[in-house]
This record gives structure tokens, sequence and C-alpha cells, in this order.
């Protein structure tokens, strides 16, 4: 479609820029398969594999959209009675006057003000509900705490009551290497490596997946969990991932966020959406370019993966971010 050689072009262009060795670009529409654009190598080295639909890429920080999706099933299973629930009534080992008033509702949404110094001494920034911040604590503090209710890892638990009845074989938490995993570049003259854990538990940063079931899963939440023809997911529990459950900010620059997927609300100045994408839409990203994005307005689900850590644009990432969102945004309004 002459339309979308628009962002396949985009997507090239940063690609090059950022000096990523692959890019793949997947892009379902009204539940249809409407575009797949594979390109480049799963390394930088001469003897690398090329880039295929098979090909799997560490999503970093996107994971926590499938974490999200399990906290929401606690919720929805009363397991969680409220987001608005003190944490120190969850995590009695840590310290109650640090924690303070922190609710999981600001663990979910990024406005905790926790923070965690590389000695492992967690110390506040600002106060619940007062900031926005991206740090990695409320990740670990919400994986441990689904993992101990559900008395499971929440990766198993995907596995059981997601992955399993939707077919995939290609999203998996990885501890060992593969021809299928594409390996990860943080400095352009030096070869890529591999991002693996030493477990599977959801804990670490393994997370290894296809553009297409990248999708899908971005698909199965368009859907509200209504996939091969039955409800795998209950659509309470979708809509408790993907509606806006930050805190009412003073500052209104700051963006809005589900179960850690970023919502557009009003559009905000610090948001990672673009403010032509359409109210409700929502999105998740990770350092090494991973992106998808659910346009429910327009019944679309955009799915692109590089392997180069740190999105291109520096300073100005954010400028880059929306513009992709924007520019997918302004294909389908059309």
């Amino acid at each position: 479609m002459v339309h979308l050689d628009k962002l396949v072009t985009w997507v090239e262009n940063i690609r090059e820029k950022n000096k990523s060795s692959s890019s793949s670009l997947y892009i379902m529409k009204d539940n249809e398969v409407i575009l797949e654009h594979y390109n480049g190598y799963h390394s930088n080295s001469a003897e690398a594999t090329p880039i295929t639909s098979s090909s799997q890429f560490n999503v970093a920080s996107a994971r926590k959209s499938y974490l999200g999706l399990v906290i929401a099933y606690a919720l929805y299973e009363g397991k969680i009675k409220s987001l608005d629930d003190y944490a120190i009534d969850y995590f009695g080992d840590m310290d109650g006057q640090l924690l303070g008033k922190t609710t999981l509702r600001h663990l979910v949404t990024h406005s905790h003000g926790l923070h965690e110094k590389e000695d492992g001494t967690i110390f506040r920034e600002f106060e619940p509900g007062q900031g926005w911040a991206y740090r990695g604590i409320n990740v670990l503090m919400m994986t441990g705490l689904v993992n101990r209710l559900f008395n499971m890892s929440f990766p198993d638990l995907l596995k059981e009551r997601v992955f399993s009845p939707l077919g995939f074989k290609e999203t998996a938490w990885q501890t060992k290497e593969s021809e299928l995993l594409v390996k990860q570049i943080v400095n352009p003259e030096d070869e890529g490596s591999f991002k693996l854990g030493n477990s599977t538990d959801g804990t670490e940063s393994n997370l290894h997946t296809s553009a297409r079931e990248f999708a899908q899963w971005g698909n199965l939440h368009l859907n509200k969990g209504f996939a091969m023809g039955k409800q795998i997911v209950p659509k309470e529990v979708i809509e408790i991932a993907t509606k806006v459950q930050s805190p009412i900010y003073r500052d209104n620059r700051l963006p809005k966020n589900g179960l850690f997927w970023y919502v557009q609300g009003t559009p905000a100045v610090y948001s990672e959406l673009g403010d032509r994408v359409p109210e409700e839409s929502y999105q998740i990203l990770g350092i090494t370019g991973p992106t998808l994005l659910v346009i429910p307005k327009y019944n679309v689900v955009v799915a692109k993966m590089y392997n180069k850590r740190y999105n291109y644009g520096g300073d100005n990432y954010l400028y880059y971010l929306r513009e992709f969102s924007n520019l997918v945004a302004d294909i389908f309004r059309k």
C-alpha cells in the first residue's frame, strides 16, 4: 500500500541514523495483516543472519505491558482489592516510613517517587503522586508481588492463560542463546551481544518476541481479549490494563498511564504519544527501539522493532517517539 511507504521510509531512516543493524515493522488493520517489513541482520557482524518473520527481539521495558496484564488479572480476581491500596499493605518487608502514602496506583503509573541506588539503597525523589519518573524499582516490586499472589511466575501464568491459547511460540523470557534471537547493539563499533537473563520468572529484562507476535499481543488488547473465536482474556482485564489509571497531576505536562501502558488522555508535553494520536490509544516502548501502538479508533495495531540500545534523538528522543505515532495517526485518519 502506497500510503504505508511513509512508515517504512521513516523506520529505515531512523534505523540508519541510530545505527541499528535491523528493523521490523508489522501492521494490522481490522484484524488483518496489511504490512510486514523486515530488514537488516541479527547483529552488525559479517556472518550475522538476515532478519525474518521469526526473528525475536529483546523488547526491554516494553515487557511491562505483559506484567500489566497480570496485575489487571489480580485486580479482576480480587487478589488485589484496589489500586488505591497502600503499598505497605503488600510490601511489609520494606521501610514503611519510606513508602509513606505510596499506593499501588502510584507504582503502576510511574508516579511513586521511589528510586534505587547502585548499592540497592531505595530513596525517595518526590512525594507519591506529585511527579512522574521512569524507574526500575516499581517494576521489580510489582513483579515480586504478582508472582507471590499467584504462587507462580507471571510469565508462566501468561503462558498458561494467554500465550498457549493464542499459539504463541516466539514470545518468552530467554536464558539461552539461539539463532532466532536478535543481538543487542550498544556501541555500533562493537559486535552486538545477546541480552539474556538467568531466570524466566519475569524479574529480568530478557523477554524476546517477534514483530508478528508483538503485534498479535497488541491486537488481543485491541479486541478486548477476544481472539481465535473465543474470549481468551476477560474484557474487564484488558480494560483495567489500558485505561488511564494515573492520579490527577498538578502538572498537566506529565504523561498518563494505564497499567504501565502510555495512554492518550489530554495530549501532554512529556507524553510519548503524539498529540495527533486519538484519545484512548495506548503504546508501550523499550530502550532498544520496540514500539507497540494500539489505536482503537482506527482499529489499528503497529509493532516496530530495532536492536540498538538507546532510542534515536538523545535529549530530543521524545520528539521522534511522538513523530512516529503522529505519522501512524495521520495515515489512518485519511
